[in-house]
């Protein structure tokens, strides 16, 4: 027999079998005007509604332009949630994938999701957001979206954490969209050239193409955000600008946005030479993975974990921690650090 039409956003409780909170029940049920979106919302034979069911142990119906929601209380809350924060991704022009579904899960626990998505909580801002030529993206967990405050706010900002959390690709976006829109006059990429773990011997080529292998991260984020032929005409003019770390020394950076990749791989005295290249107009971002050094000594010639150490909490630096709960590309990789980072690692 056909449901009746419910009304917007309306909840019902059945009386809980016991008195714990934990066993309470509810159900939910939702709208959506623009029916134009519910084929992406739902996704191909109701995809995107069976991950949302699978990670939150409900039940979901839907009949028209209606979802119906049942399951425990807390489950149903996170699940109206959930499909509202996917709903607005696509009436804002957003892609909707995955990822980008597992990651509103996992923002789904924390009590500012609302403004993640839609503004600034409490201040009626405009949405959380980095306008790239390419794509507009937004925050796809609460720390990142710190982040993306502290890339606007602070002059220097230290990003820990594991690979898969968006460290370096924010801090390019923010870079790109601050070059485009000339707040900065130039864009600066850097990494320490040092192997992973290996020894791969000698690399053919002039200089460009010797240590290109090394920087390649940059490249992959950098194209992302921005056309090729824009990447390539402004590499020929020195507008954008990539380079081991051991380039820095003697210069001044000003009127640029610099990002130090994988910095958990320089030494103090290399971080130190590249911290005071600090110039006029300038942002710095300085990404790494305290654990994961690959210098000769390990963690204690990191000059990642020094500099932190002796700058965190002085004005101007922002330092924002990345865990695994924060990775953002598949559920797996999360676990995956985890499991490396446990206690018995």
């Amino acid at each position: 027999m056909a449901r009746k039409p419910a009304p917007k956003d309306t909840t019902a409780f059945t009386p809980p079998p016991s008195p714990q909170r934990e066993t309470r029940r509810a159900q939910v049920d939702l709208s959506f005007d623009n029916q134009s979106l519910l084929g992406a919302l739902f996704g191909q034979f109701d995809a995107n509604l069976v991950q949302v069911e699978n990670r939150l142990g409900v039940f979901i119906a839907a009949r028209g332009n209606e979802l119906h929601i049942e399951g425990p209380e807390d489950s149903v809350a996170r699940a109206r949630d959930v499909l509202k924060a996917m709903y607005d991704r696509l009436a804002i022009g957003q892609d909707l994938d995955q990822g980008a579904i597992e990651a509103l899960i996992a923002m789904s626990d924390e009590p500012t999701l609302d403004g993640i998505v839609d503004a600034d909580p409490g201040k009626g801002g405009p949405p959380i957001m980095i306008r790239t030529r390419r794509k507009t993206i937004v925050p796809r967990s609460a720390m990142q979206a710190t982040y993306m405050r502290s890339l606007v706010r602070d002059d220097i900002i230290f990003a820990l954490g594991p690979a898969g959390t968006g460290k370096t690709y924010l801090a390019v976006a923010q870079a790109v969209a601050q070059l485009v829109s000339g707040s900065v006059q130039r864009l600066i990429l850097s990494r320490p050239a040092v192997e992973a773990g290996e020894k791969l011997g000698f690399l053919p080529g002039d200089m460009k193409e010797k240590v290109d292998p090394y920087l390649r991260p940059l490249y992959d984020a950098l194209y992302d955000c921005m056309p090729p032929e824009q990447v390539e005409r402004r590499l020929a003019s020195g507008e954008i600008e990539i380079a081991p770390i051991a380039f820095m020394r003697g210069r001044t950076l000003a009127d640029a946005f610099v990002i130090l990749d994988e910095a958990q791989n320089t030494t103090r005295e290399q971080m130190k030479m590249f911290l005071t290249r600090f110039g006029q107009n300038s942002r710095m971002v300085i990404c790494g993975d305290p654990r994961q050094v690959d210098i000769p000594g390990g963690d204690g010639m990191s000059g990642l974990a020094d500099a932190v150490g002796k700058l965190e909490g002085v004005e101007g630096f922002g330092t924002i921690r990345f865990t695994a709960a924060d990775v953002v590309r598949h559920p797996i990789v999360g676990r995956i650090v985890e499991a490396y980072e446990g206690p018995s690692s």
